[in-house]
C-alpha cells in the first residue's frame, strides 16, 4: 500500500504538542483562495520551476512535487525521532492536502503509530466522509480541525465547497470526546469582519467545549506568493495585505468569550 506524499517536516513545533513529525499527503478536495501550499492541491505528481542558489549564481531547474511512499517507509521516518517524542510530549501529525482522502494509507500509518506508543494527530479540513473519521478514531489521539466560514455560500465561494459536512463532522467528533485544536485562518475581505468572527464563536460556543483544548488563528501570510508562480498556478489574493499584529489581537480578544486557551501563528 502506497500514499502520495508531498513533504516530510521534522521538528515540527505548531502542529500538535511538542515536537512532531508532519507527514504532507498530496490532493486535497479543497481549493482554498489562500492556500499556503498550493502544490498540495492536486492528486498528481507535478514539476514545478525551482531555483538552486550556490554563491552569487541562481540556476533554475524542473522539480517534482509528489512522490509515493509505503507504511513501513514512514514509519522509519517517523521511527527515527521517537527520542524527541518522548522528551517533548509530541508525536506526528498527517497533514496536507487532506489525509483522509487517502483513507486506507492513513489508517494503516495511524494503526501503526499506536502499535508504536506515538502520539498522533490528524490535521483535517474536515471534508471527508463520517465513516472516514469513525475508522481512524480509535487510533487518532488529537484533531487539528479548520473552520474557514460558517456561511455555506460564502465558504463554497472561497474554497470550492460546501460547509455542511464539515460543520456536522465537528460536531460528531467532538460529542464523542475526542481532543480536539480548532484552527481558524484569518483572512483579511474573506472572513475578518465581525460578523464572520461573531458566527464563528457561536458555532463554537454550541459544541461539546471539554473537547476543544486549543483554538489556533492563523494570520494569512504572502510566503507562498511564488509557489503559485513555479506551479503556472493563478494567485486570486495577490492584492490582499496580511493583518497587522493589532488585527489579529483583536480577532483573539473576541474569541476569549469561549473560555478556551487562545493561541496565534505567524
Amino acid at each position: 500500500m502506497e500514499a502520495l506524499i508531498f513533504d516530510v517536516k521534522r521538528f515540527a513545533v505548531h502542529d500538535g504538542p511538542g515536537l512532531r513529525t508532519t507527514i504532507f499527503f498530496k490532493g486535497c478536495p479543497l481549493s482554498c483562495l489562500w492556500c499556503h501550499n498550493p502544490e498540495s492541491q492536486s492528486f498528481n505528481i507535478e514539476v514545478c520551476k525551482a531555483e538552486r542558489k550556490v554563491g552569487d549564481r541562481t540556476t533554475f531547474y524542473d522539480k517534482e512535487m509528489g512522490y509515493f511512499s509505503s507504511v513501513e517507509s514512514l514509519m522509519d521516518i517517523i521511527r527515527k525521532d521517537s527520542l524527541y517524542f518522548e522528551e517533548s510530549g509530541g508525536g506526528v501529525t498527517f497533514s496536507g492536502g487532506e489525509p483522509m482522502m487517502q483513507i486506507d494509507f492513513l489508517l494503516a500509518v495511524l494503526m501503526k503509530c499506536k502499535e508504536a506508543d506515538i502520539h498522533t494527530a490528524v490535521d483535517t479540513s474536515g471534508f471527508a466522509s463520517w465513516d472516514s473519521f469513525q475508522k481512524i478514531m480509535p487510533y487518532t489521539d488529537l484533531f487539528l480541525f479548520d473552520i474557514k466560514h460558517i456561511d455555506s455560500e460564502k465558504h463554497r465561494l472561497l474554497t470550492g465547497v460546501d460547509n455542511s459536512v464539515i460543520l456536522d463532522n465537528l460536531s460528531k467528533i467532538t460529542n464523542f470526546g475526542k481532543k480536539v485544536w480548532i484552527r481558524i485562518p484569518a483572512i483579511p475581505t474573506c472572513n475578518t469582519d465581525d460578523n464572520s468572527i461573531s458566527n464563528i464563536i457561536h458555532f463554537i460556543a454550541q459544541l461539546k467545549s471539554d473537547a476543544i483544548s486549543q483554538i489556533n488563528i492563523l494570520p494569512f501570510h504572502k510566503l507562498a506568493n511564488h509557489k503559485y508562480s513555479n506551479l503556472g498556478l493563478q494567485n486570486c489574493l495577490t492584492g490582499i495585505n496580511e493583518p497587522t499584529s493589532d488585527e489579529i489581537q483583536a480577532i483573539k480578544q473576541k474569541f476569549e468569550i469561549l473560555r478556551i486557551p487562545i493561541l496565534t501563528k505567524g
